[in-house]
């Protein structure tokens, strides 16, 4: 097939690059680079089933070739990102979500919506299930991203609705792995650089909030099974496995030992979500998907891959 992939230079992206042109496809990948990385897809130049357009979707992309499918991963996706780019955040997930649903009905391909489960707020319901309608602050510091991304769903769901778009919608929950942005204020990343670097671990209030890490091969693998599957309501992808954001810190300095790092606490941000766990029943089910990458071999290899790269010298 031939696949449109916005967002092909993030984090996400290339890694589903990565996964569909092993299976054969070739891949139209456009990014406008406000966060995606060109190191993200350097090993992918002269790729003969690659072609790398840099356009932003927020404008009708001009693409001459016939579609199949239409991945739209483009958004600032980390609290950095898209309080730095709050309007361009508005306009990716709806401008854009609209105008690559266009192109998927022009082209009579099939769409898949990433959407994420920041469309729950700080629920009131946990685990996160897929017919919860969230707890969000329309107008907080977080709802560029929130609201656009409630807005994108319903946008793909009135296409699929009224004007016969085949489409699908994911929630990813907090996904973690090699080529993530050391920079971008996620959890993770934040404290192995931190870790690796021999500073202090910025842990927000007690750290007993809440999360659930999915390793990055085994989401894009669940994003390539939603595409293909017949469903086209939202559906979870994530680990299960809680975790506090406290004992992600601990493992991390354990995989670090020749670290001098202490755990630093700071103020609470405003609307950071409490707990954050995604029922997967539904994934499982329609799916037959699930996480096979457990949190230390993940948080092994992530280290691995920093180690070398994020050492100031």
């Amino acid at each position: 097939m031939r696949i449109l992939i916005s967002g092909a230079a993030g984090f996400l992206g290339s890694y589903l690059t990565d996964l569909l042109l092993a299976q054969g496809h070739e891949i139209v990948g456009v990014d406008n680079f406000i966060t995606g990385k060109q190191e993200n897809i350097a090993h992918l130049r002269g790729n003969p089933r690659v072609r790398f357009v840099e356009a932003d979707v927020i404008e009708p992309l001009k693409i001459d070739s016939s579609l199949d499918r239409i991945y739209h991963l483009a958004s600032p996706a980390s609290p950095m990102g898209y309080v730095k780019h709050q309007v361009a955040t508005l306009k990716v997930n709806s401008q854009g979500t609209w105008n690559l649903l266009e192109l998927a009905k022009s082209r009579n391909a099939r769409f898949l919506m990433a959407s994420t489960s920041e469309c729950y707020g700080d629920p009131a319901v946990h685990p996160q299930r897929e017919d919860y309608w969230g707890n969000v602050n329309p107008i907080g510091l977080r709802s560029m991203y929130d609201e656009s991304k409630r807005f994108a769903e319903a946008c793909t769901m009135a296409y699929n609705r009224e004007r016969k778009v085949d489409t699908r919608i994911i929630r990813i929950f907090n996904t973690y792995g090699p080529r993530m942005d050391p920079y971008d204020g996620r959890a993770v990343i934040s404290f192995i650089r931190q870790a690796l670097n021999n500073e202090p671990l910025t842990v927000f209030g007690d750290g007993k909030q809440t999360r659930s890490l999915c390793y990055v091969t085994d989401m894009v693998r669940g994003i390539n099974l939603t595409m293909e599957s017949d469903f086209c309501e939202p559906i979870n992808l994530g680990n299960p496995d809680e975790i506090t954001i406290l004992q992600i810190a601990q493992d991390i300095l354990a995989l670090i030992p020749e670290s001098k790092s202490k755990i630093a606490h700071h103020p609470m941000p405003p609307d950071d979500p409490r707990i954050r766990c995604p029922d997967i029943t539904r994934a499982r089910q329609i799916l037959g998907w699930s996480p096979t990458v457990g949190r230390p071999v993940g948080l092994k290899k992530m280290v691995e891959f920093y180690r070398d790269r994020l050492v100031k010298r």
